[in-house]
């Protein structure tokens, strides 16, 4: 059978699709086969089989684990077939593997995760031997074997452990790993290997802590107090020697120059990464030690800055940003962030903020000595210097400079951390930007001084800036003007573009956040922005006075801003005119710097952009940037605003508005529909949506005959879903606006009415060709043309209207649809509750979901009206079913519909197949006591965001926090939220919890509305039965709310 599953295996690594799926298809049907798993092992234990089809065998393996092994595993789909000994087997095969001497690297790392599977399932009952197999393993292990060892252990400690498990082995798994990290005599990647499963131990450590606080407490406090002292001798190594670009060129894993520079490289940031995990999760732990961890961490990064900008900021270009096969990283920009990271967070020590506020007293200031401040700015403006790399990329593409300076970009940096790092500074209200103002001068006085440290300066201040104009502070006029002639002086600098960029960013941020003491220099600097678009020959550079000119028009005074906006569309018309625009277009940060630059010159007076070339350019980005998200919703904006204020100032200029746009608009549905270019017909009909939803009242003439015969033929079009909503609220506008134009049209090409246009656009968007997304707004439309149209004007159709769209709610799946039908039947319910139960009694819904139309409109109606968002929909939704309620119809208390949820006594977590096999089971009830149990829900609960319950939540989390009765020891807030860690992610899910954190929540109007309902109906007989049929939460919530409108309590 082994040649067998090897050739199948063979198989799933064909070029051909069809080939591969076979493949693996013939491979699932062994699942059951005995055999299976053992060829599989045998096939990957062979260092006679090729690399590559000893990785795939281990591959399956894994997915045979996963899906059939125990039912405990999330993906488990069953049957659990093999045999015990079967199991024990490969348990012990795959172990071997994982461990053996002289392995792949990868095959270890494959090896190893099927194990921390299998263990997750079977240690310690089924697997006893496991743990102290390793540990005993780790002691006998040559230098090559025990790095599978520990790759086995340390998936353990993240994947196969639970709670229980992990405190159970903690103990020794500690301190045999300790034994290895301090051990001089092994690798130092082997050792960086030990103190990276140490960190990982801290995780499941959390959630241990929150059943066995004291024990954990002892734990931790031995454990950080033999494992602090060699985190320290570690920190104070200095760096080995620094191996020259020829020998990291050689190939891995280098000659011993390398392995040692890398080597120490990779245990120093373990270390790092560890005490911040630590600190972070247990502070006090440290606590004694935080001065000393400050200092050392302190001193190392001044003493990695000078090798720093020799691998990355100078010619020699080394390679960043690099980990080895077992994740550490190696590089020394890697360690540099780490510990930029972890300064911030020290920073947020009590202990820390206590010794510098000592240090930093007004006679060190005003001696014009270097303060500590001083010394931690001069790191950050070193460690904020442009990599050679980056400054090449940017040069080449704009694009990429675009996404660092919006912080856009997953690529974090130690000039990001370097930001974040003064960022901290700032919020303590340390003398930030004086001590900075000292530093800029020496390097801007310094002849020595690259372009790569003078910008580096300006980007530090643009950060404090940023920060400070985040909680309006203010800047001192002499200390703001001093920057701005360093800005200045980067303006003209003709040598290097990313520092001539720099100065003009620094110089809109300057004046933008300095309040009335540059205020006046803003059209100066607006028109030097302007030329610079022009005449600069950078890229960057142009684009980063866009950008600028952003702040500029945002505080110019309204007349000179109304000027602006006439050059400022020029400027942006002209950047458009010089590029391929179908490559601007791919460029989705330009394009949006475009857009919002051309937003905010708009916005200055969106009148007169009918005037000019604005909206005309706003339409052709808008084309190029239909394919993003971001750019959409940039110009859906801006158009938002133009059209409010346009049609705010009356008929004559929203229709001058229509004049203009329209023919713009529909020539982009026309080319949309041509090209096959949905996006850009979904653009154009979302503008369209906009224009309409601000109509005026009458529309202009000729607009329906403009839009409606071109939305008609995009409804019926396999186009997104989003068109067929655009288009479908695009009409139901109309109708709000102006029926009587829709009405009194004729289709000049079908001779059709635009009555009869509507009502067949409706009835393709109920049919059951068409999904629920691209139906979800046609149920607005068809209650705008019932109340619209009348009886009269629908004649026989207003019965087959209603008829269909009870049939289609009956196979509604998605939530906003099924709202969307059901406010049909709400909205005539307000009015002529009767007539609707009498008319839904008569129609006959066919399928499985079927009955009369009664059953299935309440039905749904009743399950999903919880569901249901937007105050107004709410409102109307509430009085519709109180109008129904007050009918006490007898055919209602005949259906039965779901009820509460019978909640299982279990704590396992259902996972989205288990959820398919078994779906949540519901009580089943009448629809009186339904109709009665939602009204209920509608009532407000008090809000996260009132004073009770925010007060209510203060309090527990006080009183559940690690900190009862440890305030001295838990000060120290970590500087940010670990969403790794698993106390994090329970905290999290915690939240979504609706009856403590849903914001959604009915108006004051409605709620007043209820609060009458169940005053007036608590007496009535009807009533009193199905009150002792609520649960006893519905009962106090309405105890609660007799008690707080000071009402007579339901008995």
């Amino acid at each position: 059978m082994e040649q067998q599953v090897l050739d199948l295996l063979v198989a799933t690594l064909d070029p051909s699709g069809p080939i591969r799926n076979d493949a693996e298809r013939h491979l699932e049907q062994l699942y059951t086969n005995e055999a299976f798993p053992i060829s599989l092992v045998s096939i990957a234990s062979h260092e006679e089989v090729s690399l590559q089809h000893r990785q795939a065998a281990l591959l399956s393996l894994k997915k045979l684990v996963l899906k059939t092994w125990s039912p405990s595993l999330e993906e488990y789909e069953g049957p659990s077939t093999l045999s015990d000994a079967t199991k024990e087997q490969v348990r012990q095969s795959v172990l071997s593997i994982a461990t053996a001497k002289k392995e792949e690297r990868k095959i270890v790392a494959a090896a190893s995760y099927v194990v921390s599977k299998i263990a997750s399932a079977d240690f310690p009952e089924q697997w006893p031997t496991l743990l102290p197999t390793l540990l005993n393993l780790v002691n006998q292990a040559d230098a090559t074997q025990i790095h599978g060892v520990l790759v086995v252990l340390g998936n353990l400690v993240e994947d196969g452990f639970d709670e229980e498990q992990f405190s159970g082995s903690a103990v020794d798994l500690v301190k045999c790993i300790y034994n290895v990290a301090v051990d001089g005599e092994k690798k130092w990647t082997t050792r960086a290997l030990a103190v990276s499963i140490f960190r990982a131990c801290f995780d499941t450590m959390e959630l241990v802590y929150q059943s066995h606080k004291a024990s954990v407490k002892q734990f931790m406090q031995e454990a950080s107090d033999a494992w602090s002292p060699f985190f320290l001798e570690v920190l104070k190594m200095p760096l080995p020697y620094m191996p020259s670009e020829q020998e990291e060129n050689q190939g891995s894993p280098g000659g011993p120059n390398v392995m040692n520079w890398r080597g120490v490289i990779a245990l120093k940031t373990q270390v790092v990464k560890a005490l911040e995990k630590i600190h972070t999760m247990f502070p006090h732990l440290l606590a004694a030690r935080t001065l000393e961890l400050f200092s050392t961490i302190w001193e190392s990064l001044q003493a990695h800055l000078g090798p720093y900008h020799t691998l990355y900021t100078g010619d020699e270009q080394r390679q960043g940003r690099m980990e080895d096969a077992d994740r550490l990283p190696y590089t020394l920009d890697f360690l540099a962030i780490e510990e930029l990271d972890y300064i911030q967070t020290l920073l947020n020590t009590t202990t820390i903020k206590r010794e510098l506020d000592a240090q930093l007293t007004p006679e060190s200031m005003a001696s014009g000595n270097v303060t500590w401040i001083t010394q931690i700015l001069a790191v950050a403006v070193g460690y904020s210097q442009i990599l050679t790399e980056d400054a090449e990329l940017w040069e080449l593409d704009v694009n990429i400079f675009l996404s660092e300076e919006t912080s856009e970009t997953a690529n974090y940096s130690a000039r990001n951390a370097c930001g974040n790092l003064v960022a901290k500074l700032c919020s303590y209200n340390w003398p930030v930007l004086e001590s900075l103002l000292s530093l800029s001068k020496a390097i801007y006085d310094d002849r020595s001084s690259n372009y790569k440290a003078k910008e580096a300066a300006l980007y530090v201040v643009k950060q404090v800036l940023d920060e400070v104009g985040s909680y309006d502070g203010t800047i001192a006029p002499e200390v703001a003007n001093a920057y701005l002639d360093f800005a200045r002086i980067a303006m003209q600098d003709n040598e290097n573009e990313l520092l001539r960029a720099r100065g003009f960013i620094v110089a809109g941020a300057l004046i933008t956040t300095s309040g009335e003491a540059l205020r006046g220099l803003a059209p100066e600097f607006a028109i030097q922005s302007l030329k610079a678009v022009e005449i600069d020959g950078s890229e960057v550079v142009k684009v980063s006075c866009l950008r600028v000119l952003q702040g500029y028009l945002k505080i110019l005074p309204p007349t000179r801003a109304q000027e602006f906006q006439v050059q400022t569309v020029a400027a942006v018309s002209s950047f458009l005119s010089s590029h391929d625009l179908s490559e601007v277009g791919d460029s989705e940060d330009v394009l949006d710097t475009l857009v919002e630059t051309l937003r905010d010159a708009i916005m200055t007076d969106p009148t007169l952009c009918l005037d000019n070339s604005a909206l005309d350019v706003l339409f052709t980005m808008a084309s190029y940037g239909a394919r993003s998200w971001q750019t959409t919703m940039l110009v859906n904006e801006t158009f938002e605003s133009v059209t409010s204020t346009m049609a705010s100032q009356g008929p004559e200029a929203y229709a001058r508005l229509c004049a203009k746009v329209l023919p713009s608009l529909t020539g982009a549905l026309d080319v949309g529909d041509m090209t096959q270019e949905n996006s850009l017909s979904d653009m154009a009909v979302a503008l369209l949506s906009t224009l309409a939803e601000y109509g005026s009242e009458p529309l202009p003439q000729g607009f329906v005959a403009t839009l409606l015969p071109k939305l008609y033929r995009l409804i019926f079009l396999d186009l997104e879903f989003s068109v067929h909503q655009a288009a479908t609220i695009t009409i139901k506008y109309i109708l709000v606006h102006d029926a009587a134009q829709l009405f009194a049209w004729r289709d000049p090409e079908t001779g059709k009415e635009g009555l009869e246009i509507v009502l067949l656009i409706i009835d393709r968007l109920l049919g059951p060709n068409v999904d629920d997304s691209s139906a979800a707004e046609v149920g607005g439309l068809a209650v705008e043309l019932v109340e619209k149209a009348g009886a009269e004007k629908l004649g026989p159709y207003l019965m087959q209207l209603l008829q269909i769209v009870a049939i289609r709610l009956s196979t509604a799946e998605r939530t906003n649809f099924i709202q969307n039908l059901v406010l049909v039947f709400a909205r005539l319910s307000l009015t002529n509750a009767k007539d609707v139960l009498d008319f839904l009694a008569q129609v006959q819904v066919e399928g499985a979901n079927g009955g009369t139309g009664l059953e299935v409109v309440m039905r749904k109606w009743l399950e999903n009206s919880v569901n249901f968002s937007g105050y107004d929909d709410i409102r109307q939704n509430v009085i519709a079913l109180t109008n129904i309620y007050k009918l006490h119809d007898e055919r209602l208390a005949g259906i039965q519909t779901k009820g509460d949820l019978l909640v299982q006594n279990t704590t396992r977590i259902k996972t989205r197949s288990q959820a398919k096999k078994e779906p949540d089971q519901f009580s089943i009830i009448p629809v009186p006591l339904k109709l009665t149990k939602v009204l209920i829900q509608e009532l407000a609960l008090p809000s996260p965001l009132t004073p009770g319950l925010a007060g209510g939540l203060n309090k527990n989390t006080k009183e559940g926090s690690p900190s009862d009765d440890e305030d001295d020891e838990w000060e120290d807030e970590p500087a940010v939220l670990d969403l790794g860690a698993p106390s994090t992610r329970q905290e999290l899910m915690g939240y979504m919890d609706e009856s403590r954190w849903s914001t959604r929540q009915t108006d004051d109007e409605t709620q007043k509305y209820l609060i009458d309902f169940f005053n007036n109906v608590s007496n009535e007989p009807g009533f009193q039965e199905l009150y002792h049929s609520l649960s006893d939460e519905e009962r106090e919530k309405l105890h609660k709310m007799n008690e707080s409108n000071g009402l007579v309590p339901v008995q």
